[in-house]
């Protein structure tokens, strides 16, 4: 059995395949010290258009597959790719367009979280 990659590694090869297809305003929670959550990193972001999220989705399998070997777990919202999921079991991964961002507010959820925030790629 392959060895997992540790949650920092995936985090970061997630983060990668984001900027590789120029995802804006990324952003990492970490859940270390929250009781009882469900993961240790959300990572969110946004893309410009559902072709754009569908996009950055692909970017981050193929980025946590070739960098660490991981494979998703679960996924949802490819259908209109307003919203989609990844989960990595560790590693929850976010990608919205902008406007169901603004709407669900996940950052503001866990406000007592440490954020870390990315550069933007152009």
């Amino acid at each position: 059995m392959a060895k997992q990659p540790s949650s920092t590694q995936l985090l970061k090869a997630i983060v990668e395949g984001m900027q590789e297809k120029k995802a804006k305003n990324v952003v990492s929670l970490d859940f270390k010290k929250i009781d009882n959550a469900i993961c240790r990193f959300f990572v969110i972001c946004e893309g410009e258009s559902s072709t754009q999220v569908d996009a950055i989705a692909d970017s981050v399998r193929d980025f946590a597959r070739k960098k660490t070997g991981a494979s998703v777990w679960g996924s949802a919202g490819y259908e209109n790719a307003e919203w989609i999921f990844l989960d990595y079991g560790d590693v929850i991964v976010h990608i919205f367009q902008p406007q169901i961002r603004q709407y669900y507010q996940l950052e503001e959820l866990w406000a007592d979280c440490p954020k870390k925030v990315y550069p933007n790629v152009e």
